[in-house]
């Protein structure tokens, strides 16, 4: 057979070397080519007498990352047009053997009675990593930047090529599953103390370490499969496997709240796979996979967070016609918290930085954020000083705005006031070239007014980083009225440089990410208005799916600044514009309380100096009615808050604020984190069904008011048994 993906060489002693090299591609990914190729080389090292035992090593920078998802994508598509065609037990079976055939695989690699070394030659995630954990021997090639990992549960599955059943036989199960639901990737180092990883030599000498692994021992035998076999945690009916599993069952509750089947079945595989022989611990593993692959989460987790990520990343929004913008050194107005995360992120990416403030000092101040988060990275061994060095040098820290003149790009981050952003776009436009694009990190101030105060609105343009910016994955960029597609391009490829997933939206008040998350926290506001407890209000949140309940998250973005959008809504629309409940708790926690949130110390929460943060026992006081916790319908709780997030952005689409379901779902995820095991807040409409949302939401209306009206679009959509994905499938969103 002709290999595509590898390429296999013996040496004298018989040692066969089999490099995985895929062409047109930056990384190794497991597809149905990769699965045919190793399968059939996998039989040759097996038959082959001359070949006493393989080393499996990657020609690129990184070992694997993994299964390509759109592979599994395809399968849930086709599982689901076999399941009409020929019912759903027949798709079941069809898609169960199709599921397994990297199981049977790796397995057969492990028994084939040769012995295999695994040598690693960069990060090696998922499939990847789960075809090292079947050879018989693992070593790396020394690197800070290596990673290994099963990340699968991030997207709603679970390791399904013997993953789950390795590491559970490799370590006691509280381990197991602690990483296996983590899904970290690990540094060498930990993986090693983990013994996931067998040796960690120089990076040269990766492939000469395995071959004399296997010239010296060549066992061909994992542990498992060896006579005398014990758990490494004892059996599951044991004293110890009796404190592991039900602590772990209340642990996996106590952070999923049960929505996330992927997890679920990780505790059901580990805990009926370590009872069983492995080849039917593998067979129960694959049933599972098969499983939750066909669940609604899972498909709607890969085709956002996998799917989705990935087409925006690579510049689906971006202008085609355009040439890569040739970006080198970018200004930043504003040394705060927010422009020096920019500075940093920037400068990371190698771009150079000008970085602008007031004053010298306040400049130092930002460039000195920059130096701290560098130097965490060195304690952790993830940069060296030479890098540290390099970064710093790389940002120019200065009051004299005449340092833009040689800048691209340049993005102001100033204070959220239109005439400080005002001096700054004409202190910059003084200075920048004519074809340098400004941009505004504004979360509220809408894009096309800004642009008024500029003399190139077509060169203007929002974008809007989250906070922390070094963390916060998505950036949103906001297209004025007169923004130009050059200047598009130019944000997107800056994005992409930064290493971001970019979303593109039309300009409008709160453009999508604060508009929509601002109805999460001011139903949050309102329940506490109803006299719903606070505590109850949190907890319904987080275990809605969010990261956080509505009143933390107020805290976090600024009490008051929430209490001065409320003010400027209904000074530019009129009082019909906001709940008159809401200003008024808003009006005594700022007014006349002035508890600010976390930046002051106070706010729904208390914030002590040691110790964690409590809710404010004051909350009650400002309860007009209470109401009795055990009369509260807790479901009706958790659908308000997710049922208003996803209503609001069917909104977005209906006035072409969002142009791309994508994007929509992509931004609710990483931008607030809106449940993401519904794969994001349109997956979460398509999950119920157009028409059964729509009548939620009317359910809603009746017993809350008018702001749970489902849009005419959510209507229309509902009589014509349509989905997002369905009418806006392969084209931009249009109402």
């Amino acid at each position: 057979m002709t290999y595509v993906n590898f390429k296999l060489d013996t040496d004298a002693n018989g040692i066969a070397l089999i490099t995985w090299d895929a062409p047109g591609r930056s990384m190794n990914v497991i597809d149905l080519n990769v699965i045919e190729e190793l399968s059939d080389i996998v039989e040759t090292v097996a038959g082959d007498r001359a070949i006493r035992g393989a080393v499996i090593t990657s020609g690129k920078e990184a070992f694997c990352a993994g299964a390509d998802l759109t592979m599994l994508e395809t399968s849930i598509h086709t599982f689901a047009e076999m399941a009409r065609a020929r019912g759903e037990e027949a798709a079941a079976t069809a898609l169960f053997e199709d599921s397994r055939k990297l199981s049977l695989l790796y397995r057969r690699l492990e028994t084939c009675g040769k012995p295999w070394v695994a040598a690693i030659t960069g990060t090696a995630l998922g499939g990847g990593f789960e075809l090292c954990l079947a050879c018989h021997y693992r070593v790396a090639g020394e690197s800070a930047k290596t990673r290994v990992g099963l990340p699968e549960i991030k997207i709603g599955l679970f390791p399904g090529a013997g993953g789950t059943q390795r590491i559970a036989r490799m370590m006691p199960p509280a381990d197991a599953l602690r990483f296996l639901l983590k899904g970290d990737q690990l540094r060498l180092a930990h993986a090693k103390d983990m013994k996931l990883i067998d040796a960690i030599v120089p990076a040269a000498e990766v492939v000469t370490h395995a071959k004399e692994w296997i010239r010296i021992n060549g066992a061909a035998k994992a542990p498992w499969d060896m006579e005398g076999f014990r758990l490494p945690g004892g059996p599951v009916y044991s004293k110890l496997g009796m404190m592991t599993f039900p602590a772990a069952n209340a642990m996996y509750r106590r952070e999923t709240y049960d929505n996330y089947p992927g997890a679920r079945a990780v505790m059901q595989v580990v805990y009926e796979g370590l009872q069983l022989p492995m080849d039917v611990a593998l067979r129960v593993e694959s049933r599972w996979f098969a499983k939750i692959l066909r669940s609604p989460e899972a498909a709607a987790m890969i085709r956002t967070l996998f799917v989705s990520v990935r087409e925006l990343n690579k510049g689906a929004r971006r202008p085609k016609t355009l040439p890569p913008t040739n970006l080198k050194t970018i200004g930043v107005i504003g040394a705060g918290f927010m422009g020096a995360g920019i500075a940093y992120v920037t400068a990371m990416a190698g771009l150079n930085v000008v970085l602008i403030d007031r004053d010298q000092e306040a400049a130092d101040k930002g460039k000195a954020h920059s130096a701290k988060l560098i130097a965490k990275q060195i304690d952790r061994g993830l940069a060296s000083m030479a890098e540290h060095d390099a970064l710093l040098a790389r940002i120019r820290a200065t009051s004299d705005y005449g340092a833009l003149r040689d800048c691209n790009l340049v993005v102001e981050a100033v204070f959220e006031d239109r005439k400080v952003k005002a001096g700054a776009i004409a202190a910059a436009e003084a200075a920048i070239g004519e074809g340098a694009i400004f941009g505004s990190n504004t979360s509220t101030l809408p894009i096309s007014s800004l642009a008024e105060m500029s003399k190139r609105p077509g060169h203007f343009i929002g974008i809007h980083f989250f906070s922390p910016v070094e963390r916060m994955m998505l950036v949103e960029i906001i297209l004025g009225k007169k923004t130009g597609e050059m200047t598009l391009a130019a944000a997107l490829d800056y994005v992409r440089v930064i290493r971001k997933t970019p979303i593109v939206v039309n300009d409008a008040r709160g453009f999508y990410t604060s508009r929509v998350v601002g109805t999460y926290i001011r139903e949050g506001h309102l329940m506490l208005a109803e006299g719903v407890p606070a505590a109850m209000i949190e907890n319904l949140g987080r275990m809605a799916g969010m990261p956080v309940g509505p009143l933390s998250l107020n805290d976090e973005v600024a009490v008051d600044l929430v209490w001065k959008i409320l003010k400027a809504t209904e000074a530019d629309l009129g009082p019909n514009a906001i709940d008159s409940r809401q200003k008024a708790l808003l009006e005594e926690m700022v007014e006349k309380r002035g508890r600010l949130g976390r930046k002051n110390g106070k706010g729904f929460y208390d914030y002590p100096r040691n110790g964690p943060k409590k809710l404010w026992p004051g909350l009650a006081d400002l309860q007009p009615s209470k109401l009795d916790p055990a009369l509260i319908d807790t479901k009706e709780l958790k659908q308000r808050l997710l049922a208003i997030q996803a209503l609001e952005t069917a909104r977005c689409v209906e006035e072409g604020v969002i142009t791309d379901v994508r994007e929509a779902d992509v931004g609710s995820i990483l931008g607030f984190g809106f449940a993401p095991f519904t794969g994001g807040t349109l997956s979460f409409i398509d999950m119920m069904g157009t028409k059964s949302f729509v009548e939620l939401c009317k359910g809603l209306e009746r017993s809350h008011g008018a702001r749970f009206v489902p849009a005419k679009l959510l209507i229309d959509m509902a009589e014509k048994g349509d989905t997002f994905y369905g009418r806006f499938a392969g084209r931009r969103a249009a109402a």
